[in-house]
């Protein structure tokens, strides 16, 4: 698509009428600066945004963020909301890897402190933290077990000492999702996940060690816990081989559901399914289940990097506790309350490569941040920098409370493997001081920080229109790749 059809309806904003395809139920906005927006034409996102606007029952308009790139039926980057319960519900609206997230962790800790140290931490963390393709880790469940994750998320970890009340108040949804069933999932997909609980996958997945470089927001930074050089911990990973498995059972149903109830779609890939019926019904409780499972995922993880940090530092530094900050999803369909035209509506908000960015005042986010706005996690590419940021009053009203989740790829994990060398990527990091874990150079070549978008660039679109506001800008001291 040509970006010139895109009309420019506010400093950060472009925007497709609806006019534009006589299939389309809403318009499609963008949110870019000209070089995003460049960058954006340059493979089927915009396409892929124009083709969400035509889903039945879409509410307002379609929206991409600035680190939008080629998807599923839906661009990565995403964010459509539905009308419920008579709107549709679309796998390729939250993707492959569901709940895939971030958990920020802070400590007490200098960089100064640590610094001396890193390479036993990285490698106690690479040890406690199992990372590959289909790697499992030390725990192995039962169904029963597992069914009990499913549902009970985060939860279930707490029962068993891997997790503080604190953890779960500072995770979305309390880490676990209610409308979870079980009995919604596969067996193939309770096979895939069932040594997979507290493990970090590959891809675009990682562990790692960061300082707080810059303060933007003092009062938020200090609510969060961070500090100018303060040590911090991200992780972001999913639901791994069982999360797949829920969005392909699903998607091989849907096609068959789309005749059923007679929805015409300009894209296969854009399959779904009225959020009222049988098919709606239970993919929601699925795909709710698979997203407890990431949250339980991330909270073993959670436990795993609490042991590295006591089995590396204990003796060498005080206070090598590690408390969390937030945890955020996005790769999810929520049914959220939004007030449109005025009047409260309940919708099911999809948001794929995005992630939510509630305001100050949310009922939804915890009471230490219900006066700030909701925590938001932007982490970048490796061996460049990453975000902290906090949601805003003008994402609720702008953007169904959504932001930004990352950098966003530019070159395809394809190009990356042809561009650049796993080996001498890592020579180059660990020259520039960032220690390095991975399981695969090809892996790692994937990972390439020119692979990705400007993060910089990124968090200042979404600042510029309001809809996150920069709180802290994080460095990479020390990075885990599976």
């Amino acid at each position: 698509m040509d970006p010139t059809q895109l009309e420019k309806i506010g400093p950060y904003t472009y925007q497709i009428s609806a006019d534009w395809r006589p299939d389309m139920q809403a318009p499609a906005r963008l949110l870019a600066d000209p070089d995003i927006l460049e960058a954006a034409s340059g493979d089927r996102s915009l396409e892929q945004l124009v083709n969400t606007a035509c889903l039945p029952g879409i509410v307002r308009y379609a929206l991409a963020m600035p680190d939008v790139h080629q998807g599923y039926g839906f661009p990565i980057g995403g964010v459509a909301a539905t009308a419920a319960p008579d709107g549709i519900i679309s796998p390729g609206g939250v993707g492959y890897d569901i709940n895939c997230g971030v958990r920020l962790l802070g400590t007490h800790l200098q960089t100064e402190e640590v610094r001396p140290h890193l390479d036993e931490l990285i490698s106690a963390l690479y040890a406690h933290c199992p990372s590959g393709v289909g790697k499992g880790g030390a725990i192995r469940l039962q169904t029963r077990d597992l069914r009990q994750v499913l549902e009970q998320g985060a939860r279930w970890a707490l029962k068993r000492g891997l997790a503080s009340e604190s953890d779960l108040e500072r995770t979305e949804g309390s880490g676990c999702l209610p409308e979870a069933e079980a009995g919604c999932v596969s067996e193939r997909a309770l096979e895939r996940g069932r040594d997979q609980v507290g493990t970090l996958g590959a891809g675009n997945h990682f562990i790692e060690i960061d300082a707080v470089a810059e303060v933007f927001d003092a009062r938020a930074a200090d609510r969060m816990g961070l500090a100018p050089d303060g040590v911090v911990v991200q992780i972001h990973c999913g639901s791994r081989g069982l999360g797949h498995q829920v969005c392909s059972d699903y998607v091989k149903r849907f096609q068959k559901a789309i005749h059923t109830y007679g929805l015409r779609l300009p894209d296969r890939e854009l399959v779904c399914a009225p959020l009222s019926s049988p098919e709606g019904r239970e993919y929601l409780a699925a795909m709710t289940a698979a997203a407890n499972y990431a949250f339980a995922n991330r909270q073993v993880l959670t436990h795993g990097i609490r042991r590295s940090f006591e089995q590396a530092l204990a003796g060498k530094v005080s206070r090598h506790s590690v408390f969390q900050v937030y945890d955020v999803a996005h790769n999810m369909a929520r049914i959220e309350t939004h007030r449109i035209e005025g009047q409260p509506r309940k919708l099911c908000v999809h948001r794929k490569g995005a992630t939510r960015a509630f305001g100050p005042g949310s009922p939804d986010l915890p009471p230490i941040y219900r006066d700030i706005g909701q925590p938001v996690l932007v982490p970048g590419s490796m061996g460049t920098c990453s975000w902290v940021l906090r949601g805003t009053e003008a994402a609720m009203e702008q953007t169904f409370g959504s932001t930004c989740h990352g950098a966003g790829r530019r070159l395809s994990r394809r190009q990356a493997r042809k561009r650049f060398k796993g080996v001498k990527l890592r020579q180059d990091l660990e020259r520039s001081g960032i220690h390095v874990r991975a399981g695969s150079m090809a892996g790692l070549a994937e990972e390439a920080p020119k692979a990705y978008k400007d993060v910089d660039r990124v968090v200042e679109v979404v600042h510029g229109a309001g809809i996150a506001r920069k709180v802290a800008r994080l460095i990479p001291l020390a990075v885990i790749k599976g």
